[in-house]
């Protein structure tokens, strides 16, 4: 039985591979995630990893581990707070903060940090737990 405060995470680390493969399935070929001449003349100097890739990492944790298999997205709000660059290795971590007292239904606080725990991402996700 899930409760208030539980929790759990995954650690992944973002590559070149990861990041191409990505935007060859979402169609997003924006440069700066793929060109590194491109990226250099950025705020952000080099390449950097796609946002909802980064975003991504939470969605396996819901739908693995917390609530686990047969969850269902209902909502997410996400703030991307600090780039993620190639090679960053993140750990995505999800806490239930709230649960609907006649459905089941939770609200998980969501949070991803990058090696240097600096918070990348941040937001809630609600979600149809399974049965």
């Amino acid at each position: 039985m899930i409760k208030i405060g539980d929790n759990a995470s995954m650690t992944k680390t973002f590559t070149d591979e990861d990041v191409r493969k990505f935007a060859a399935i979402s169609g997003d070929s924006n440069p700066v995630h793929l060109d590194e001449d491109y990226a250099a003349q950025t705020q952000f100097k080099k390449r950097i990893a796609h946002g909802m890739l980064t975003a991504g990492l939470i969605s396996a944790v819901l739908g693995t581990i917390l609530p686990g298999e047969g969850s269902i997205y209902l909502g997410q709000t996400i703030n991307f707070r600090a780039p993620v660059y190639l090679d960053d290795t993140i750990t995505a971590t999800v806490t239930i903060i709230k649960l609907h007292e006649k459905k089941p239904i939770v609200t998980l606080e969501t949070v991803c940090k990058n090696q240097n725990d600096v918070v990348v991402l941040d937001g809630e996700a609600v979600l149809l737990a399974p049965q």
